[in-house]
């Protein structure tokens, strides 16, 4: 029906030519990150059957966003009027959010929904057959499933954590890399050096994305780790003297581990030497913590953890904590499982080519909930599949490392988060520090300053949406009960709440909840 490639080539070219460029990244100077929600409605199988092809499908984006940022505790608004965290991940899953609502918006008026049709309970509605969601991500989400081998300075979505580590002995006759400055010094020589040649890449940047040429199914450009272990081989000689790559290994509890005969024959370090990407995500209070030992021991994993953020601590748990939360509880939220007879899943997560370990997003999103038990009908922990596109994002931090003119400043992640989805109403949005994008400082805290994805604004288009179904038609969960607040509506998605109550208890003991009162906006 799809590729990974298709997918990841189709949402960047739609954040190239469908998007103004308000809140893009400054050229030159700044990077960001991109997700978004893809729609795929397959063909009736007796059409594709016909054509003796695969089954083909039709693939458009209806939700997409960029960031990096994230407000500290401090700054969150007790009126649910500040965006707290804008992370493209996030930002593209609350514009899915607006989607929905405006698809359940039409169907409780009769008119035709693209997504949904009426379900089995009254007033419940569930998605179109042939229909799904797959989620795009530029690089993997920040936190467990950025915990992965670090085989070379490579773009990274927070910036890492830096502590004073030992020196680490490189294996005899592996070169070094002079250029991998995140985590060690220029003096202290890299553990390991697993490389591959490649053929050079030309910087098309009138385009944006980037197809990657490679010489074998081991280059740089993929950087899948698969479940049985990866395999390490030295490429053939090549005479051009071209850049050199890397393969990464996968990582356990313990560290990366190396397998497979082509590891153990071509390398002579010990697994225990190597080194890991690391997330700035620190674990949270209450949980188990990060060792900071030297190399692969420097993360625990597995672990909840909380973003970085500008100032004082942060309440927002990793882009990889959210999404393995979405993957038990949907990605539909507690407000709209009023109306849907059942919890929405992505199909798939679709990485862009940046450093990848299947193992590690498994673990991350999937693999730390599979022992959930007790879940209310309609809820499970999901299959999602997993996949890896060779398509990079014109604006990841590689390319612009790669490509960076000292003379236009210091390399930083873009302010802006940009929001899209498609509805007709301001379907886009640009935010910075949690508010629109160039108010003023005496229009904050008024309606005018308020991000469309907001806490407040994703609530009131939700109040639109009751005021409008017939009554006849309200859900039993929202009938003959007193609900003013914004809690008092999540509060009463009965069966999302007995599923997180679940999850919460059995994996995610110490996930930060965020303090009730901000939640009690109206």
């Amino acid at each position: 029906m799809w590729s990974a490639d298709e997918i990841v080539s189709l949402c960047c070219e739609h954040y190239s030519t469908k998007l103004p460029r308000k809140g893009m990244p400054e050229s030159g100077r700044e990077w960001t990150l991109l997700a978004a929600v893809v729609k795929i409605k397959a063909v009736p199988e007796e059409d594709s059957a016909s054509s003796g092809e695969r089954q083909k499908a039709s693939k458009e984006v209806v939700a997409l966003g960029t960031g990096t940022k994230c407000i500290g505790q401090s700054k969150m608004s007790k009126n649910g009027d500040v965006l707290n965290d804008s992370h493209a991940e996030v930002v593209a899953r609350r514009g899915f959010l607006r989607y929905l609502c405006y698809q359940l918006l039409l169907a409780v008026r009769g008119e035709e929904s693209s997504i949904f049709t009426p379900g089995a309970e009254k007033g419940k509605w569930r998605l179109k057959p042939g229909l799904s969601f797959v989620f795009f991500t530029s690089h993997t989400p920040c936190g467990d499933a950025s915990i992965i081998p670090m085989m070379d300075r490579e773009d990274q979505p927070c910036q890492p954590i830096r502590a004073e580590e030992p020196r680490l002995t490189a294996a005899p006759s592996t070169p070094r890399h002079g250029n991998d400055k995140d985590h060690m010094s220029e003096s202290e020589p890299v553990a390991m050096d697993l490389r591959l040649k490649r053929k050079p890449e030309e910087n098309n940047a009138g385009s944006s994305i980037k197809r990657i040429k490679t010489e074998n199914s081991l280059s740089r450009s993929s950087f899948r780790a698969k479940e049985k272990g990866n395999q390490v081989s030295e490429s053939q000689g090549d005479s051009s003297g071209q850049a050199l790559q890397k393969e990464e290994a996968t990582t356990s509890e313990q560290g990366p581990v190396l397998s497979g005969s082509a590891s153990k024959s071509s390398l002579t370090a010990q697994a225990e030497v190597l080194d890991v990407h690391r997330t700035g995500a620190k674990c949270v209070p209450g949980g188990r913590q990060d060792p900071h030992q030297a190399g692969a021991q420097y993360h625990s994993v597995g672990q909840l953890r909380v973003k970085p953020g500008r100032g004082d601590r942060t309440l927002s748990l990793s882009c990889s904590d959210k999404m393995a939360r979405w993957n038990v509880l949907g990605c539909q939220g507690a407000l709209l499982m009023h109306y849907l007879q059942g919890p929405l899943y992505f199909s798939a997560v679709i990485t862009g080519r940046c450093p990848y370990s299947d193992e590690a997003m498994r673990r991350a999103l999937i693999s730390r909930c599979s022992a959930v038990e007790s879940l209310p009908p309609g809820f499970t922990v999901s299959s999602v599949e997993l996949q890896q596109s060779q398509v990079e994002f014109i604006h990841s931090r590689r390319l612009l490392d790669e490509n960076h003119d000292p003379s236009k400043g210091k390399v930083t992640p873009c302010g802006a988060a940009i929001s899209w989805c498609a509805v007709p109403d301001q379907p886009l949005d640009v935010t910075a520090n949690g508010s629109k994008q160039g108010v003023t400082k005496k229009a904050l805290g008024t309606p005018q300053a308020r991000s469309r994805i907001c806490k407040v604004e994703l609530f009131l288009q939700f109040r639109e949406l009751v005021a409008s179904t017939p009554e006849e038609q309200l859900p039993d969960s929202l009938r003959e009960k007193d609900l003013k607040t914004y809690w008092d509506f999540k509060r009463a998605a009965v069966g999302y709440q007995q599923a997180w109550q679940a999850l919460r208890q059995q994996v995610f003991e110490a996930w930060i909840r965020s303090p009730r009162e901000l939640l009690q906006f109206e």
